[in-house]
């Protein structure tokens, strides 16, 4: 997610929150705090002028419900028009597909097609690609490496021509979703437009993906724009959302193509595809808690039978403790998980101290013998603890640390073992002590 961006909208709504009376000044100063926000990540003058109009308008003029107070209305008004802002929610069929994936270069397509390839991979559809950025031979090795590291399909004939490559690769490919990597360009020009044309009459997708970085700012607007003048665009796949101050153009690029935003790219990994729901988006925006997300990465990750029985056997121990710290691990950065949890604006020194504490209560597990693993009385005993810490590298007050957090954990799967339905709800991870590592 766009963390400027993020922080500035979260900055203007502190305008009304933090305000001793909500009166029509501090109204106006939460329109021009999201003015200097939007504007500065990027998002169209006329745009940010019309959707913060629309805000102050109803701010001023719409009637309070006895249900909520004036501080929560004003609230959900900007939360509403910064939805309507970014368009509806994508929403992929899991069925068969063919799938056109075009931007121009340096917009991350070559991955942004791996991602999508474990996408559908993990919903049960075979998937494989087609090596057609022709004009690039990096890109066709760049593309199988990673169709392998995915274990998808692959598909490439060197420098066929790009039409008869299309047809080839159907008749050779029999999956369930094919998806066509075109070559790119660095500008948009009749060269282009011409092959992309042949492409799609050949290919007939179901779907074509515009792929733009967030770090191009407005020009993202502009890049849809030409594109949709030659081939319809479903949906557009914004690239490096996860560090670019200028996600606003991005984001708001598709408002007068009649597209969609379809994925945002929030990593470098295979997994780092999210399918763009601007209700979820503009809630973390705002700084609420986006547990639905986190609770899909749980499930993803979680070592489910393991942890289970272990919880339903009454055998929780550190093998377990560590099993539960390694799929934290799995599920992103603490920063991550923390904006998840909407948890938001946090010092990266407080960041830094978690990852490295995560770091450290693995390197003391995998120091303990696996007797004491298995038994966690034994580590209470203090000359164990001593030579655990030593063995891990780590200091004797960091490894009493750890064994108060794995008393609190044990408490709380205790308590979870008599509500199996907050068991299952929460897929077996301890949601409640990720801030507390």
């Amino acid at each position: 997610m766009n963390l400027d961006l993020g922080s500035g909208v979260r900055s203007a709504i502190s305008k009304i929150t933090g305000a001793g009376v909500v009166d029509e000044k501090a109204i106006n100063d939460l329109v021009i705090e999201l003015q200097r926000a939007l504007i500065s990540s990027d998002v169209n003058v006329k745009l940010v002028f019309e959707i913060t109009e629309k805000i102050k308008e109803k701010a001023l003029k719409e009637k309070n419900h006895p249900s909520i107070t004036l501080r929560e209305k004003i609230v959900k008004i900007v939360y509403d028009e910064l939805v309507s802002m970014l368009g509806e929610k994508y929403e992929p069929s899991i069925q068969k597909k063919k799938i056109l994936v075009f931007g121009l270069n340096a917009s991350g397509k070559t991955t942004t097609i791996a991602k999508l390839a474990k996408f559908y991979l993990k919903r049960g559809l075979k998937t494989g690609v087609i090596a057609g950025d022709i004009h690039r031979p990096a890109a066709i090795e760049q593309l199988k490496q990673l169709s392998e590291e995915v274990k998808c399909d692959f598909f490439e004939r060197g420098k066929l021509d790009p039409k008869a490559l299309a047809l080839e690769g159907l008749k050779t490919l029999k999956d369930d979703v094919v998806i066509f990597d075109s070559a790119g360009r660095s500008a948009f020009d009749d060269e282009l437009k011409k092959e992309l044309k042949d492409i799609y009459n050949a290919f007939n997708p179901d779907e074509t993906f515009l792929v733009v970085s967030a770090d191009i700012g407005q020009v993202a607007g502009k890049q849809a724009e030409e594109f949709s003048k030659t081939i319809p665009v479903s949906g557009v796949i914004i690239t490096k959302m996860d560090g670019s101050g200028k996600g606003g153009g991005a984001l708001t690029s598709t408002h007068s193509t009649g597209s969609r935003i379809a994925f945002i790219g929030t990593g470098e990994k295979p997994d780092d595809l999210e399918v763009f729901d601007s209700t979820k988006f503009i809630s973390r925006l705002v700084g609420y808690a986006d547990l639905e997300t986190l609770l899909e990465k749980v499930k993803e990750v979680t070592e489910e039978k393991e942890l289970t029985q272990a919880i339903e056997t009454g055998a929780w121990n550190y093998t377990t403790f560590m099993i539960q710290l390694k799929s934290m691990r799995k599920i992103g950065p603490m920063k991550k998980i923390m904006q998840l949890l909407g948890l938001y604006d946090i010092p990266e020194e407080f960041m830094d101290k978690s990852e490295d504490k995560l770091k450290k209560f693995e390197a003391a597990v995998s120091s303990m013998t696996e007797q004491e693993r298995k038994n966690p009385a034994f580590v209470k005993v203090k000359s164990r603890q001593e030579r655990i810490a030593r063995g891990a590298g780590i200091k004797p007050e960091e490894m009493r640390e750890l064994v108060t957090n794995f008393d609190r954990v044990e408490k709380m799967y205790k308590g979870l073992k008599k509500n199996k339905g907050m068991l299952k709800k929460f897929g077996n991870i301890d949601l409640s002590k990720l801030g507390g590592l």
